[in-house]
C-alpha cells in the first residue's frame, strides 16, 4: 500500500506531466518554440541529471564506470537509427524522426520515473515531490512537442505510461527492489535516448533561421530559458 505523501507526490508529478504535454499540443502554432524548449529541457535532463546519476551509481555499485558512457552512446546511436528507419522519403523523414524520438523519450522517461517514484516513497519529502513535479513539466513539454503529430489515443497511451510509472516505482520499492548494478545502466540508456531526442528537437526548432542569426533567435532564447529552468528543477530534486 502506498502512503499518503508518496501517492500525493506521484500524483503531482503526473499532473505536471500532463500540463506540459497539454501546453505543447494546445499551441501548435508555436511549434518551433516548443521544440526549442523541449531541446533545452532534454539536454539538461540527460546531461546534468541522468548521466551524472548513472556515473555516481556505477561507482557506488562497484561496476566499471566506463560502462555508463558506452551504454549512453549505444542508446543514442540506436535511437537515431530507429528515428530514421521506416521512412525513406525526404518529405516525411523529419516528421517520422520526431515521432520515433517522442516514443523513445516517453519510454526512457517511463523507465527513469520508476526510480523517481521509488525516491518519492523513500524520501517522504514535499520538497522532493515539488522539485520532481517542476522537472516533470519540462519532460511533459518535451514529449508533447515530439509527439505533436501523433493520434491522440497514442499520445494518451504514452503519457499514461509516464504518469503511472512513478506510482508503480513507489509501490514496488519495498517488494521488488531494483538490483543496484542494473540502475546505472538503465539511467545511461535513458540519457542516450533523451540526448537523441534533444538533437531531433534542435533540428526542428532551428529550421529556418540563418546561421548568423541562430544565437539571437527566439528558439535560441527559449532553449536557453528552458535549460535554466530545468537545471534549477534538477538541482532542487537533488
Amino acid at each position: 500500500m502506498l502512503s499518503g505523501p508518496a501517492l500525493a507526490g506521484a500524483g503531482l508529478v503526473a499532473a505536471a506531466t500532463m500540463a506540459g504535454a497539454w501546453l505543447a499540443r494546445r499551441r501548435t502554432g508555436q511549434r518551433q518554440t516548443w521544440f526549442a524548449a523541449a531541446a533545452g529541457a532534454l539536454l539538461i535532463i540527460a546531461g546534468l541529471h541522468l548521466f551524472p546519476d548513472a556515473w555516481a551509481g556505477a561507482r557506488t555499485a562497484g561496476i566499471w564506470p566506463g560502462l555508463v558512457p558506452v551504454a549512453a552512446v549505444a542508446a543514442f546511436t540506436a535511437a537515431g537509427l530507429a528515428a530514421r528507419a521506416g521512412c525513406g522519403c525526404q518529405q516525411h523523414s523529419q516528421q517520422h524522426s520526431e515521432q520515433a524520438s517522442g516514443a523513445g523519450t516517453a519510454a526512457a522517461l517511463a523507465i527513469h520515473r520508476f526510480g523517481e517514484g521509488a525516491a518519492i516513497a523513500l524520501a517522504g519529502s514535499a520538497a522532493v515531490a515539488l522539485a520532481l513535479a517542476a522537472h516533470a513539466f519540462g519532460e511533459g513539454l518535451a514529449t508533447g512537442a515530439l509527439l505533436g503529430s501523433q493520434p491522440r489515443r497514442r499520445v494518451a497511451g504514452w503519457l499514461t505510461l509516464m504518469c503511472l510509472s512513478p506510482v508503480i516505482g513507489a509501490a514496488a520499492t519495498g517488494a521488488f527492489p531494483l538490483p543496484e548494478a542494473a540502475e546505472p545502466v538503465l539511467l545511461a540508456v535513458a540519457a542516450g535516448v533523451l540526448a537523441q531526442a534533444a538533437r531531433v528537437s534542435l533540428r526542428a526548432a532551428f529550421r529556418g533561421p540563418r546561421p548568423v542569426r541562430l544565437l539571437v533567435s527566439r528558439p535560441a532564447a527559449t532553449a536557453t530559458m528552458a535549460a535554466i529552468i530545468t537545471a534549477l528543477a534538477v538541482h532542487g530534486a537533488g
